[in-house]
């Protein structure tokens, strides 16, 4: 399907220690035009891109990421943990992603992790980034955090948002309007041909998390959602060169 938009999850997860440089630049190569990451805030004010508050699983610290400096973390190892061959990785900053999709017209996911943590200020920051990149146009802001949504959307009109929920938001398109959000970023178990039509009908597009089996990739395809979160890409690229 044209246009749709194939989100590697946390980069290329699937192959490559998660929210890494060398799963982000793994990511496009197997296929996707688009990249979902998260986004924290080290104790310093630096906006850094990992998953977890806490950085144990994925660099060994038992640091939360808001007790930690940027420089701190840097000299973290953040790829041991998947595999030996990628010792040495390190948690990437926004700007360093930034930096790698410009001119490329990637997509970037970006999810606030503020739900947790209760970071000052990310809104702004994050915005203050990708306005310095010039990006606003091919990033998406998201969150389970839906207040941190609308502030979102407050302060950069211009950036599209996307509501972040798991199953059982009655007529999630309706909600979407109210909270001035341009898409559904649902659980793949809460999309419905007649959802995405509803949503369609109202400009609400959905982006399903995180599916990674070709039949489902299919079914959804089909649905004519706009765009699959995955942490395979490449599986999402077959299915897409089928059409």
């Amino acid at each position: 399907m044209a246009g749709l938009i194939n989100f590697a999850h946390r980069g290329a997860s699937a192959y490559c220690p998660e929210n890494t440089m060398a799963a982000f630049v793994r990511g496009i190569e197997l296929g996707a035009n688009g990249i979902e990451t998260d986004v924290q805030m080290t104790a310093d004010g630096q906006l850094v891109l990992i998953h977890d508050e806490l950085l144990a699983r994925t660099t060994g610290s038992p640091k939360l990421v808001k007790d930690a400096t940027l420089e701190e973390i840097k000299r973290l190892d953040a790829g041991s943990w998947f595999d030996p061959q990628f010792k040495g990785e390190r948690v990437p900053t926004l700007a360093e992603l930034l930096e790698l999709v410009c001119g490329t017209g990637v997509q970037v996911n970006l999810e606030l992790k503020n739900g947790v943590v209760l970071y000052p200020e990310l809104e702004e920051a994050v915005i203050a980034e990708v306005r310095r990149y010039g990006l606003t146009e091919q990033v998406i802001i998201s969150s389970f955090n839906h207040y941190s949504l609308v502030k979102c959307k407050l302060l950069a009109p211009e950036i599209r948002t996307g509501i972040l929920y798991g199953e059982g938001l009655y007529e999630p398109w309706d909600y979407a309007g109210r909270v001035r959000a341009d898409a559904l970023h649902a659980f793949y178990y809460a999309v419905i041909p007649e959802w995405v039509e509803q949503a369609a009908a109202r400009g609400i597009v959905y982006h399903p998390y995180t599916v990674n089996d070709a039949a489902t990739m299919r079914r959804l395809v089909g649905m004519g959602v706009a765009g699959i979160i995955t942490d395979y890409p490449d599986r999402l690229a077959a299915v897409l060169s089928e059409a």
